[in-house]
């Protein structure tokens, strides 16, 4: 099976190589490999001939707009190339929640970016995945005022990137399912108590203060909305985030 994988991250590099040991012909493609999916150029001629075509596209800007622009335009370029080549399955990842937060102008962008892959003409398979294990620090960062760390206690359900990979390899070799699969780790944990564990592991010496004003990159979080939906039948992975620490810490 030749797939095309458009992104080279955290997930697009592994999985590459994933599929790649299991045999089938694998490009992972980025700006490096002269593509620019905002603008198309690349794209046709990296989709040819291809069975299946992953995005794993993110953009370099989080502002409201710029987000939402960068995911109307490389998703439309994508599956406009991958109509005119015959591609069979466009997958995915997308985020669990992101339909639940729209206060979050990065959340919005991955929804309209949804919408235009279920009204486009390639059969599709949506993976929404709950937040990685390797974010946790960034989320850390990102809460960082004067030396202390303001975390909400509203869960996420966090999932470690190599069965995000694990699971997302499956999908992309099978059928498309022309709609959404969840994706989640094992544990609903509070954002304040994932910081202060990985900070244990890591001896990070910030405090961190539980704040429930705090939010999730522009948005107020409860306990729901970035977990699995009810009813969903989430595909629950392996790995705890004790596990995680111990293997990657």
């Amino acid at each position: 099976m030749k797939i095309v994988i458009f992104g080279t991250g955290l997930i697009g590099s592994q999985i590459a190589s994933t599929l790649g040991e299991a045999g089938h012909d694998v490009a992972a493609l980025g700006r490096r490999s002269g593509i620019d999916t905002t603008t198309g150029k690349g794209i046709a001629e990296a989709v040819e001939g291809a069975d299946v075509v992953v995005d794993l596209t993110n953009s370099p800007s989080w502002e409201d707009d710029a987000v939402r622009s960068f995911f109307r335009e490389s998703t439309s370029h994508i599956l406009i190339a991958e109509k005119d080549a015959g591609v069979r399955h466009h997958v995915i990842l997308s985020i669990v929640g992101a339909d639940r937060l729209p206060d979050s102008g990065y959340m919005r962008a991955k929804v309209a970016q949804e919408d235009l892959v279920k009204a486009g003409p390639i059969p599709y398979s949506i993976v929404r995945s709950t937040q990685f294990f390797e974010f946790i620090a960034g989320i850390a960062d990102a809460g960082t005022v004067d030396g202390t760390v303001h975390a909400t206690a509203a869960r996420l359900q966090p999932i470690a990137s190599q069965d995000v990979v694990a699971h997302l390899a499956e999908i992309v070799t099978g059928a498309a399912v022309n709609g959404t699969t969840e994706i989640a780790g094992p544990e609903p944990l509070g954002i304040d108590e994932l910081v202060r564990r990985l900070f244990a592991a890591t001896g990070d010496k910030r405090t961190v203060t539980t704040d429930p004003d705090a939010g999730y990159f522009g948005a107020r979080l409860d306990d729901s909305e970035l977990t699995p939906t009810p009813g969903a039948n989430a595909w629950i992975a392996p790995t705890t985030l004790e596990q995680w620490l111990q293997e990657h810490v």
